[in-house]
């Protein structure tokens, strides 16, 4: 065949430039990218052979060879592989995006009882990633069998190429890449292995650099002090993707050397779950449970997604469609064949396939956190303590997966002790006969929830009490509501009504000109006043109307600078408490002495430093009390 020059099949000088500045992020891409092609052509070389044996000789090593050359600033990548015909080139790469895997891959998939083979190249767009740092390709290319001769194909990819025969005895392709101007560092030993250890490092096929012609070999590359000359020789890729082997063959070490590989965390991982999915959406995955949470686990811009692989090339390190927000915390891998991704496979595209894997992996994590829940409780309070307060986001994101979620929450009561906690089918278990409502009290800690008052009555009837001390908790509580059909009831809200509580009507109405004047005294600070069920030993209390925000969420909004709506509580007072008694018969002697506007005051006061919120006027609360003192 004489040397022909043809222009490309398609609107090549847009798709050319698309492809060369927009498609993919990174430059370095253009070797993972022809390595994936290089391995789809000894993929093929392989499975032909099966029907014409002749095509691969026995014992034959197959493989990719890379090779630089410093002096004329080339890049090449050289497979035996399957190799290509004249027409197989002007038609898979004349043409762009008329990718011959895609078409091998259809026909094969088309025969029955065929192998299932898995390619890289769906797009056909990948070995145009050349262009990104070469201002020119060279293709040595022989199709494997008898009767066909080698061609070259040459471009600048400016639109025109040149087709000619070639010298070259054995099949396979050779990829020369003349780079441009400032892309010197792809002709750095360190590099390149680098590069192939980062996106190639599970290619089944070994990777070599050659060594450099001897002419060159005193400008070897200089190493990092880490990077031991007797790696000459060594494939750069280890070929040895831990997911993709079997659980029972690999050893504890390896699977924690992995999880520090992926996560540059050193401490151990508190679980793995290493699983495979077959069917109609195929995937395998390698996950890990962390022992100790980061310290930017609530930071906005950390990785927190999943490493992709497709067919054991890796696509990016922070795929964060696989798994929901709520488990950023999980690390590891997946790798399939099936993910549908965009042209620059950088990104997953919005398909039913990876909504699916995505199912599967939550419903599997969820699994796995409730075995060990079950069967091993102290490893499970150690991860909860680390990562519960993520675990909770899920109740407001995840409405399909809530009742498992529900079932996975931790929480410290009025009848544990020290770091304890119990989950609410423990709460549920045992209730006392009669109950209906699960309790619960918000507060800034377990130590400040021990000591609100509004405890009392139910430790009089030895009534069990939720503590929510995580920030996340009383939002939590908006979007659960209730837990196997019994509501859950804030014991700081509302009205209080239990079985043998008789509320203090009788005491309210003998008082009510008191409460009155109580009122009149506080009316900027609170909402109303009243005799109390609840209290059996403290004076008073502060609670929040049903549909109020609570002190804590108060507190909390404060804190991060966002203005709280301002909400007046209701004063609840124990009719049967000395300090209310000596309020009542100071009113009773004088309704307008000064001194019992002074008295409303520290008792509200009181009550806000109770339930752990600032004084309106500390510097006033001080003095009365100094005062109140003196006079005793």
């Amino acid at each position: 065949m004489s040397k022909k020059t043809r222009r490309f099949k398609t609107e090549v000088q847009q798709l050319l430039d698309l492809v060369i500045h927009s498609l993919y992020s990174k430059k370095e891409i253009f070797l993972r990218e022809l390595i994936s092609n290089a391995s789809d052509a000894i993929d093929r070389a392989k499975f032909e052979a099966l029907t014409s044996p002749d095509l691969v000789e026995a014992g034959e090593t197959l493989g990719i060879h890379l090779s630089i050359d410093k002096e004329a600033r080339t890049l090449t990548l050289r497979d035996n592989g399957i190799g290509m015909t004249a027409d197989e080139v002007e038609q898979n790469i004349g043409t762009i995006a008329n990718s011959g895997s895609r078409k091998f891959l259809e026909q094969i998939r088309e025969q029955p009882g065929a192998a299932d083979v898995e390619l890289i190249g769906q797009f056909g767009v990948g070995f145009y990633a050349s262009f990104m740092v070469a201002d020119r390709v060279t293709l040595v290319t022989r199709r494997a069998g008898q009767g066909h001769n080698a061609v070259r194909w040459v471009s600048d990819g400016t639109g025109d190429y040149t087709l000619e025969d070639a010298d070259k005895a054995d099949r396979g392709t050779e990829i020369t890449l003349h780079l441009r101007d400032g892309m010197d560092e792809f002709l750095d030993e360190w590099r390149l292995r680098q590069i192939v250890k980062s996106y190639s490092d599970y290619i089944v096929y070994p990777i070599l650099l050659d060594k450099p012609a001897p002419a060159a070999e005193a400008k070897k590359d200089e190493k990092p002090d880490d990077e031991a000359d007797d790696d000459d020789g060594k494939p750069l890729n280890s070929m040895k993707a831990i997911w993709r082997r079997d659980r029972k063959q690999v050893t504890p070490e390896e699977y924690n050397e992995f999880y520090t590989h992926i996560s540059h965390d050193h401490h151990a991982p508190l679980e793995t779950i290493h699983f495979a999915v077959e069917g109609g959406t195929e995937f395998r995955a390698l996950l890990y449970v962390p022992a100790q949470a980061p310290f930017d686990l609530f930071m906005r811009d950390r990785k927190r997604g999943l490493h992709l692989y497709v067919k054991n090339v890796f696509i990016n390190d922070d795929c964060q469609e696989l798994l929901p927000e709520y488990l950023r915390f999980i690390k590891g891998v997946v790798d399939s064949s099936d993910l549908p991704l965009n042209v620059s496979r950088e990104m997953l595209q919005d398909d039913a396939i990876p909504r699916q894997i995505r199912k599967n992996l939550v419903g599997k994590v969820l699994g796995v956190l409730r075995d060990m829940l079950d069967k091993r409780p102290d490893d499970y309070r150690k991860f909860f303590v680390q990562f519960g307060k993520v675990l909770k986001e899920g109740l407001a994101a995840d409405f399909e997966n809530a009742d498992k979620l529900k079932d996975l929450l931790l929480y410290p009561t009025s009848k544990t002790s020290g770091a304890d906690t119990i989950t609410l089918r423990q709460y549920v278990e045992r209730m006392p006969q009669g109950q209906k409502d699960i309790y619960w009290l918000s507060a800034d800690s377990v130590e400040m929830a021990l000591h609100s008052p509004h405890l009392e009555v139910f430790r009089k009837q030895d009534r069990e009490v939720l503590f929510w001390v995580d920030p996340i908790d009383e939002w939590v509580a908006e979007q659960m509501r209730d837990y196997d059909g019994k509501p859950l009831h804030a014991i700081d809200r509302g009205d209080l009504t239990l079985d043998g509580v008789e509320e203090p009507k009788a005491e309210a109405e003998k008082h009510s000109a008191l409460l009155k004047r109580i009122q009149e005294d506080l009316d900027a600070d609170i909402q109303s006043v009243r005799f109390s069920s609840r209290l059996t030993d403290s004076a008073c209390c502060l609670v929040t109307d049903a549909h109020g925000m609570s002190p804590s969420m108060e507190r909390l909004m404060k804190a991060m600078n966002q203005e709280a709506p301002k909400a007046k509580r209701i004063l609840e007072l124990n009719p049967t408490h000395p300090l209310v008694s000596r309020i009542e018969a100071l009113y009773a002697e004088d309704a307008n002495s000064p001194r019992l506007k002074e008295y409303v005051e520290l008792l509200h006061g009181q009550a806000l430093l109770q339930e752990g919120s600032a004084l309106k006027d500390p510097a006033r609360f001080v003095r009365l009390l100094g005062e109140l003192m003196v006079r005793a």
